[in-house]
């Protein structure tokens, strides 16, 4: 006889989603009902309760990128292919959507070393031009905000930023900038201030919007079994 009681994929998330809901409440920590789904999820991903503090949403952020992915036709532009593989291909097809990175494009690669910039900023440059309405996924580099800070300036209108990077240089600064530009040019944004995050806080980000999309943040509706 097995001795563990949740082995099943759906039964574990479940069950897992409950313990942080409840270790939430025990340290007190308030989160709009509109927010828990991200927050939990980023939670079940890092199992840091930091998150349930320092992860920020512009007003309306998950509501309004939620009816945006319902409408179909949306593009995730990530700063890291390890991002860009930890989102839901499923979602995304039900939705009509897609994820790309170009971080590994020859041409991006070109570009960044005539520039002097990095490629994650040389990316969220050819990702806006490509995608201006898109969702712009960072959980590594700061110069992908940088980027965005400054194309948002100039009059760029995404549907949506995720702003995760982790690290120690320019990190903190990025984010606390690109949240603001964002709440003054009414731009949904998701941004983890301090210095954590990462390619996977991101990936997770993105699969509780697009689970909530879908009608699948229960994870019995994935099919992982009957």
């Amino acid at each position: 006889m097995n001795k563990y009681e949740y082995v099943r994929p759906a039964d574990i998330e479940k069950e897992s989603m409950r313990i942080i809901e409840a270790e939430l409440k025990e340290r007190g920590i308030e989160i709009p009902e509109e927010n828990m789904t991200v927050v939990k999820r980023v939670i079940h991903t890092s199992a840091d309760f930091d998150y349930g503090t320092n992860l920020k949403f512009t007003d309306g952020a998950v509501r309004r990128v939620v009816e945006a992915l319902r409408e179909g036709d949306c593009t995730f532009i990530t700063d890291t292919n390890m991002a860009l593989s930890g989102i839901s291909k499923p979602s995304l097809k039900k939705l009509s959507s897609q994820a790309l990175c170009y971080m590994a494009d020859e041409e991006i690669m070109k570009q960044a070393k005539e520039q002097g910039t990095t490629r994650a900023y040389a990316s969220m440059r050819r990702g806006a031009a490509e995608y201006p309405n898109g969702i712009f996924v960072s959980g590594n580099a700061p110069t992908a905000l940088i980027a965005l800070s400054e194309m948002i300036r100039e009059g760029l209108k995404p549907t949506l930023v995720i702003g995760v990077p982790v690290g120690f240089v320019n990190v903190v600064e990025s984010k606390e900038e690109l949240f603001e530009i964002c709440e003054e040019h009414d731009i949904p944004a998701i941004v983890a201030f301090g210095r954590k995050g990462g390619s996977n806080v991101a990936a997770s980000i993105c699969n509780a919007l697009l689970y909530s999309a879908v009608d699948m943040v229960d994870p019995m509706k994935r099919g992982w079994q009957k």
